[in-house]
């Protein structure tokens, strides 16, 4: 008896594209939607894991653009412990939809908030980008000033990008009970007071992230209408919770309502497209391999993978750019993340 399932190609079925594939990596696992070449502008931010995306362009050869570059005279390991160099732009991890909206509108409409700075060991501490200044700020006029110079490189990019990659990593937040805005880490972990009449935990629902997205993806598209945008999920699990329920339940909570808005987002648009970076390293197929010892962090040979994956479709259906090799950077060159939340850690109680 014909059905639908009859004519469907091997990719259609666990059996013969997973199961039968064994350790090796199933092949078209991602098909472009839009042209990606070596002159492409293209621009990274998100969670941590979207730093290895930007390095990697960058090692291949591709026009990643770091709007906001390093002073000449900074040593390579101070720049990246200042936050330069790990995205596109210098504004630190960007965990949520919701800080990606925040961060795009405060660039596009100049109005980003002067109203609530953070303080440690006597330092200034900007609350939205806590871990870019390892010492904190001279002065309330300098961390503006220096926010504002972000914001202007961001506007210039933006302007004449022609790719936007951003990785969705969390769900969960804390937010400014007044104004609504959203922090990158909790208050008092890198820097200020938490207060639980000013501050408040949110866990972002997937039509909240769908929506955050929506919106942020609109104003850019005003902007910019040549823009086209990419979307990752970070494969990297919470590394710690405030939602009440174990990690690992909240981690995969967290996880799957990302997919799905990315999922959403992309599958409405032309113009968007998702890379599954998220389920080349976190399925069952793959258990451990490309991860640390602490289950928590990709290793370089699983980052290594995953962008010799997304390089080969690119190839595959686009054909090879003009001035690109296509090879994803060697494990031993790939460099270590700068992630805030990670530091959530140091704050766990040890197993009794």
């Amino acid at each position: 008896m014909r059905n639908p399932y009859a004519s469907l190609p091997p990719s259609a079925f666990w059996a013969s594209s997973v199961t039968a594939a064994g350790p090796a990596a199933p092949t078209d696992l991602w098909r472009p939607k839009f042209t990606l070449d070596a002159s492409s502008a293209t621009l990274t931010a998100g969670s941590c894991f979207a730093q290895h995306i930007g390095g990697a362009l960058r090692a291949a050869g591709f026009n990643w653009v770091e709007a906001e570059p390093a002073p000449p005279q900074m040593p390579p390991g101070t720049q990246r412990a200042f936050g330069y160099g790990l995205f596109s732009f210098r504004t630190g991890n960007i965990y949520t939809a919701t800080a990606l909206r925040q961060w795009i509108e405060w660039a596009l409409a100049g109005n980003d908030p002067r109203d609530e700075v953070w303080l440690k060991d006597g330092r200034f501490i900007d609350p939205f980008r806590p871990n870019i200044e390892p010492q904190g700020f001279e002065s309330e006029h300098e961390l503006f000033m220096l926010r504002e110079v972000t914001l202007a490189a961001m506007r210039n990019a933006l302007a004449h990008a022609d790719l936007f990659i951003f990785t969705l990593g969390l769900t969960e937040a804390w937010r400014n009970k007044r104004s609504g805005q959203v922090y990158s880490t909790c208050p008092g972990v890198l820097g200020g007071e938490f207060d639980p009449a000013k501050h408040v935990f949110h866990n972002f629902r997937c039509a909240e992230v769908a929506v955050d997205l929506r919106a942020a993806f609109n104003r850019l598209r005003a902007f910019n209408p040549k823009l086209k945008f990419l979307l990752t999920v970070s494969p990297v699990p919470l590394s710690a919770t405030a939602s009440g329920r174990h990690v690992l339940v909240a981690t995969a909570a967290s996880k799957a309502a990302l997919r799905a808005a990315a999922d959403e987002v992309a599958a409405e648009a032309a113009d968007v497209d998702y890379f599954p970076s998220y389920e080349m390293l976190a399925t069952a197929q793959f258990g451990r391999r490309h991860y640390a010892p602490d289950l928590r962090n990709i290793t370089p040979e699983g980052v290594q993978w995953v962008m010799q994956t997304f390089f080969a479709a690119l190839r595959a259906e686009r054909g090879p750019p003009p001035q690109a090799a296509f090879s994803a950077p060697n494990a031993d060159s790939l460099e270590d993340v700068i992630c805030d939340e990670a530091l959530l850690a140091a704050f766990g109680r040890p197993p009794a």
